[in-house]
């Protein structure tokens, strides 16, 4: 059995011990590192199906460091893991191409269901039936435009799947975040709002296709 490879970068020794001896007894394989320099150095030897990372780390903090994994890389799932637990934080790790954010402290447990989460891969494989100029290849998490390839995050590949699904119907919020994000809570919900700018961006030159707020109730992704 090839077991799942995660990058966990946490610099406190003694919670760093735990989260990793309870990830390997999954069982996962785990790369334990420290300071953001020793991470990014680990990552480039990788191949990851995961990224754990800490915000607050000496050297190099967890943003520097995920500015740089998504770089090289924008498919990799990045989980923070991390004290810092205001909104504006949050939002910061996801507009950096984060998946998720976790505030300590954290159940394990959730954690855990959050790696098998991004492992799964859930999204629906099946091809559809798209404006010519446009191509989204869910098994690979690229989103073709024009003939130019762009790599999508976890994240985004499903909330665009799940738009492309139900086209010209109204998507309501609380549904669409149970569905992605597996909770409607509200700081989900602002994660949301995140991902859906970050779709709008990519779509703009598409002009047959655009998401449509529904002021207080959800979305409509209207093709014409």
């Amino acid at each position: 059995m090839t077991l799942a490879r995660i990058l966990f970068v946490e610099d406190d020794v003694n919670l760093g011990f735990v989260i990793r001896d309870t990830l390997e007894n999954v069982p996962f394989r785990v790369t334990h590192c420290t300071t953001g320099p020793e991470a990014w150095e680990a990552f480039q030897a990788g191949p990851f199906d995961v990224c754990l990372l800490d915000v607050m780390l000496p050297q190099s903090d967890g943003f520097t460091l995920a500015r740089q994994i998504r770089s090289v890389n924008t498919q990799v799932p990045i989980l923070f893991l991390s004290a810092l637990a205001n909104k504006e934080d949050r939002l910061q790790g996801l507009r950096l191409g984060a998946d998720d954010y976790l505030t300590k402290p954290f159940s394990i447990e959730e954690l855990i269901l959050k790696i098998n989460v991004f492992l799964r891969r859930t999204v629906n494989h099946q091809p559809q039936s798209l404006p010519a100029d446009i191509k989204l290849d869910r098994q690979n998490l690229t989103l073709t435009i024009n003939e130019q390839v762009q790599a999508l995050t976890y994240r985004e590949a499903n909330v665009l799947a799940y738009f492309l699904d139900r086209p010209n119907t109204l998507v309501r919020r609380d549904d669409l975040l149970r569905a992605v994000w597996g909770d409607d809570d509200y700081f989900m919900g602002r994660s949301l709002d995140v991902f859906i700018s970050r779709l709008r961006k990519r779509l703009a030159q598409v002009p047959s296709i655009r998401i449509d707020n529904v002021h207080g109730v959800g979305f409509i992704l209207r093709r014409s």
